[in-house]
């Protein structure tokens, strides 16, 4: 049985979090390992919705710094699936720092693998996404690419 392709549009999720005191680290900034918390959190969600069922992690690639977060900063995560092969998911998540004019600033972008699992915890299959448009397409190929390095820096013990 095929299964129906789903619009990446369709399991888009965007969140806000409020920097708060308890999410600070000694220099006073957002905790990094508190804003991985969230970008996991958010793309599980999005795998979720995606594969209509439980996911786990597998991997998270390039998670980068671009600039720090402070206390009462307004945290947008918004994460859309990339990429889908037979049981995992590419979910990109972008970060952003928005002011009260509603201006963002990018913080982060992480892509995270995620792995659709059934009740036993083994992995299965997912539905197909609809690529439709340009950017999506993009976004593709160029998930088609971090998926190879992901295979070969695995082979290379990595």
């Amino acid at each position: 049985m095929e299964m129906e392709a789903k619009r990446a549009s369709d399991s888009m999720i965007e969140h806000i979090y409020q920097v708060r005191p308890e999410h600070l680290n000694a220099a006073e900034r957002l905790f990094g390992g508190q804003l991985m918390e969230w970008i996991d959190e958010i793309a599980g969600l999005v795998g979720m919705r995606h594969s209509n069922g439980n996911i786990i992690t597998a991997s998270v690639d390039n998670l980068r710094f671009i600039r720090g977060a402070f206390q009462n900063d307004l945290i947008v995560l918004a994460a859309r699936v990339t990429y889908v092969g037979n049981s995992s998911m590419e979910v990109r998540v972008d970060t952003y720092v928005e002011d009260f004019q509603g201006v963002r600033k990018p913080i982060n972008r992480a892509y995270l693998t995620l792995v659709a699992v059934d009740a036993q915890g083994i992995p299965r299959k997912v539905p197909p996404i609809l690529l439709e448009t340009e950017g999506e397409k993009a976004e593709w190929e160029a998930a088609q690419k971090r998926r190879e390095l992901r295979i070969q820096r695995k082979k290379e013990g990595f």
